[in-house]
């Protein structure tokens, strides 16, 4: 390689830069060991707070030294076509979210560890679906890290090369920096990325360095460009113009897009965020929680944005500070400040570089280590288990070797694929790797939506889709550095025409998209056709209803649950050997705690057990080889493999039915019900929660927490915030702390619901929520009523106090008239009685006078009458005295016939 036009070289000086170079790459590596030793630490403060940012800069693994220095290579031969390598991740990771969400709960449901254990779970945990993932993950891998190899080692070259030969020769292998650099990456992926046997277990330090790797990329490629564009050509506007005044130039930024191309580059980026192992472990085994998602869902958009902003104008700056053939155009990032004797943004981009180059490295070996282990190891050492783990007490220890040397081993092939690609482009290298894993998008993303999928099916398709991937892609590469005869890429196998690799029957599209259209068509058609060959098993029915729910009842397996024989102790004794005492004691104590069981160690253990024991083994050796763990130990007490299997099986499709009738019967209660765990995350729940609380998709959710869903009541029921955080932090503080039920009002839907939260053993509690409006309001109604009656006697009764009081004293008044009446006769009687007194004496001296005369009998009469009214007017008087009191009346017996 030829370094730029900078004069006769100071000896000493590029000596000083060389030693500089070197001292700065190991301080950086350094740095690194730090920063992930920092992070397992602190590990206990999470990723939430203060580290909310590592997810979404751990995605930025994405942007390998393929965006940092192969994008401005492509940049400089197709223009604006390297885009599309990050308009798909854009899509995936930024508007199908939830698609994201989605697959991180099915891999923590199922204690996925890798994409070969996913894809294996969903049809059956078939060994086999796991075992072909990881073979075609290895080899679409190893060339990208191959890759990686290339951009570290032209970068050293670049700056180191006056030191070296002046031939352009490779180096010989002990000479060759590239060696060195797998070695040191190697390392660093073996120290942080191999600690632990849990799979699952998320390792913070490690994903701090890959963050902080993130970071320093970014700024160190914004930087450069910076520098070039405004220091070495006074802005993009003097830039573009002169590169217009150039015909090489400007043919680049007029240069006519290929559909065909630009479409298969942007399906092959949309694939490869999630199926490249170091993407899937990322993004789906150290992912925290659904937040951590939704926020890289605009962070990792604008990450992309902003690291591809400089990609066009250092390409034009490269090709107008430089002739043809002078520097290779993907070193143009590190060439540039060389150029202009910048030894400050000349370390920027090689340690940018190197930055980009590790993380991928490291993650992407740590990943296809755990995929070698537990998919392609694992399953041969349990085949020849007497001889090769009957003796071994701790298995753990063993996979752990296995993943070291498989990390050692897989850089070791990178190192070689590196050796033979020669001069082949970064670009090229990559998209070839990219069309490698994305054999595994039929049976990946068919498996999410597709029932109908099977094992047999999968296999099929990815075995059918990496051997046209390798015939129409891998061929002609391996023939442009003469590994191949090019004959056969002119003239076809045997002269045939139509077979040849580039033009397959004939199809005239550029080789990218002829290999891609071709091995990912026949890829689907294999799948499809093979899936329908054969009704898929009890186990793959089972995994589908897992990953493709479906709203239809559930419908009893036909199945039977056969004793297995297998006692606890035994169980216990098997699992700890893959994941250590301690672990294993602690775990069956949680589900005895949780589950309110004691468990007998002599006891036989019962299929819900079984279960529990193959989701912990999965976390260590994967889904597939757990099943095959715990079929060998059935196996002891059953007449065959097949038989534990279908033991197996039967016990996870008991499980499983039993679930869904649960699910069932609970979507039948008139309640709401949801379950939350200690951390108060929601984990189940019944339909009518969701709909008594009318809550949002995103709130009904696993692993939403209470506070959030209180919170959106809050939120709507209070405008000030203030406000709402109070009456969160209250209803939090009686979800917790009450014993006793208590009615919570939505006051915006008329709604009242009667809450109990009860505590679970293990921390959390159930809650249930019933609607209860109806008895509230009629008792509302009978209360308002009861305060109306009562208004309404209180008002008669005053009425009636009213009424008496007149009475009384009407009464009075009469009484008083009465008396006053009494009176007047008693004096009007005795007034009268005086003249008739005085009428009687002149009566009686008027017959004493007459004597017989005639005039007597009439005297005998007037004296008759007036002692007839005298005797009138003397009742009247005792009437009188009688009203008054001044008689009293004298109750005597007589006979009723003397009156």
């Amino acid at each position: 390689m030829q370094v730029l036009g900078l004069g006769p070289p100071d000896r000493e000086a590029i000596m000083l830069q060389g030693w500089i170079v070197i001292a700065v790459a190991l301080g950086y590596i350094g740095l690194l060991f730090l920063v992930a030793s920092y992070g397992d630490r602190t590990r206990r403060f999470g990723r939430e707070g203060r580290w909310r940012f590592i997810y979404p800069l751990s995605l930025a693994i994405y942007c390998t030294s393929w965006t940092f220095f192969g994008s401005v290579g492509l940049a400089s031969r197709t223009g604006f076509d390297f885009l599309t390598i990050y308009i798909g991740p854009m899509l995936l990771i930024g508007l199908c979210s939830p698609l994201i969400v989605r697959i991180v709960r099915l891999a923590k449901a199922q204690n996925i560890t890798s994409i070969a254990d996913f894809i294996a779970a969903r049809y059956g945990k078939a060994q086999t679906v796991a075992a072909t993932v990881a073979l075609i993950a290895i080899i679409g891998t190893v060339p990208y890290i191959a890759l990686q190899l290339k951009a570290v080692s032209s970068s050293l070259a670049t700056i180191l090369v006056p030191l070296g030969p002046a031939s352009g020769m490779m180096q010989p292998v002990f000479g060759d920096i590239a060696l060195y650099v797998a070695v040191a990456m190697a390392i660093f992926a073996v120290l942080f990325g191999t600690r632990h046997i849990d799979a699952t277990e998320h390792q913070d330090g490690l994903m701090l360095a890959i963050a902080t790797e993130s970071i320093v990329k970014l700024v160190a490629f914004v930087g450069v460009g910076v520098f070039v564009t405004f220091w070495m050509f006074d802005g993009p506007l003097s830039l573009f113009a002169q590169a217009l005044e150039r015909p090489n130039t400007a043919a680049v930024l007029s240069r006519e897009p290929v559909p065909s191309t630009l479409l298969a580059m942007t399906l092959l980026s949309l694939f490869a965020i999630v199926l490249l192992p170091r993407q899937f472990h990322v993004t789906v085994v150290e992912n925290n929680s659904e937040n951590e998602i939704r926020r890289a869902s605009w962070l990792f958009p604008l990450y992309l944005v902003l690291i591809n902003l400089f990609v066009v104008p250092i390409a034009l700056a490269g090709m107008l500070t430089f002739g043809p053939g002078q520097v290779d155009s993907d070193m143009f990032v590190l060439a540039l400040p060389l150029a202009a004797h910048s030894n400050l943004f000349t370390i920027a981009a090689f340690v940018g570089g190197l930055s980009a180059a590790t993380a991928m490295v490291i993650v992407e070996s740590v990943a296809l280590a755990i995929m070698v282990s537990n998919d392609i190891l694992m399953p041969l050492v349990l085949q020849r288990r007497e001889a090769l783990i009957a003796s071994r007490g701790n298995v753990g220890g063993l996979l752990l070797i296995v993943r070291r040397m498989a990390i050692f081993v897989i850089l070791l092939l990178a190192y070689v694929y590196y050796r033979l690609a020669g001069d082949a482009q970064l670009a090229s290298i990559g998209l070839l790797s990219f069309a490698a894993v994305a054999q595994l998008a039929p049976a990946f993303f068919g498996g999410l939506i597709w029932r109908r999928g099977t094992a047999r099916g999968a296999l099929a398709g990815m075995i059918v889709g990496i051997l046209v991937w390798a015939y129409t892609l891998l061929l002609p590469s391996l023939a442009s550095v003469g590994i191949v005869d090019q004959g056969l890429l002119l003239h076809g196998p045997w002269g045939m025409a139509l077979l040849r690799p580039e033009a397959l029957v004939g199809l005239d599209l550029p080789p990218l998209a002829q290999g891609v259209i071709w091995s990912l068509a026949l890829n689907v058609l294999g799948y499809v056709v093979f899936s329908f060959g054969r009704a898929p098993t009890s186990i793959e029915r089972l995994q589908a209803d897992l990953f493709v729910p479906s709203d239809l009842a559930p419908i009893a397996p036909s199945f039977r649950l056969w004793r297995s024989s297998v006692t606890v102790e035994e169980l216990t004794t098997t699992v700890s050997r893959y994941l250590g005492e301690e672990r294993t004691r602690s775990s069956f104590d949680s589900y005895a705690l949780t589950r309110g069981i004691r468990i007998d160690p002599k006891a036989e253990a019962d299929f819900q057990l079984l279960r529990y024991a193959e989701h912990l083994l999965a976390s260590a050796i994967g889904a597939a080889s757990s099943r095959l763990v715990l079929s060998l130990l059935l196996r002891k007490r059953t007449v065959s493999t097949k038989a534990a299997l279908k033991l197996l099986d039967d016990a996870n499709a008991a499980i499983h039915y039993n679930r869904e009738i649960l699910q069932t019967a609970l979507d039948q209660v008139r309640q709401g019900i949801a379950v939350f765990d200690k951390d108060l995350l929601l984990v189940c729940w019944n339909r009518q929660f969701g709909e008594i609380l009318a809550l949002p998709p995103q709130l009904t959710r696993v692993g939403t927490p209470l506070d959030h869903i209180v919170r959106f009541h809050a939120e709507q029921s209070r405008s000030d915030k203030e406000t709402a955080d109070a009456l969160v932090r209250e209803q939090l503080g009686r979800y917790v702390n009450s014993s006793e039920p208590f009615l919570e009002r939505l006051a915006e839907r008329d709604l009242v619901m009667e809450v109990r939260a009860n505590p679970m053993p293990d921390g959390g509690i159930v809650t249930t929520f019933t609607d209860i409006t109806p008895s509230v309001k009629a008792a509302e109604e009978l209360e308002r009523a009861n305060e109306s009656l009562e208004r309404r006697v209180q008002e008669r009764t005053e009425e009636l106090t009213r009424l008496n009081t007149e009475l009384g004293r009407a009464k009075g008044e009469a009484e008083q008239a009465n008396i006053s009446k009494t009176r007047f006769l008693a004096a009007a009687s005795h007034d009268i009685l005086q003249p008739l007194n005085a009428a009687r004496l002149y009566v009686t001296s008027l017959v004493e006078r007459q004597g017989g005369g005639n005039d007597a009998q009439l005297i005998t009469n007037i004296d008759a009458s007036l002692d007839a009214v005298e005797e009138i007017f003397g009742a009247l008087l005792d009437i009188s005295r009688l009203d008054t009191g001044a008689m009293k009346p004298e109750i005597v017996r007589f006979r009723i016939d003397e009156l």
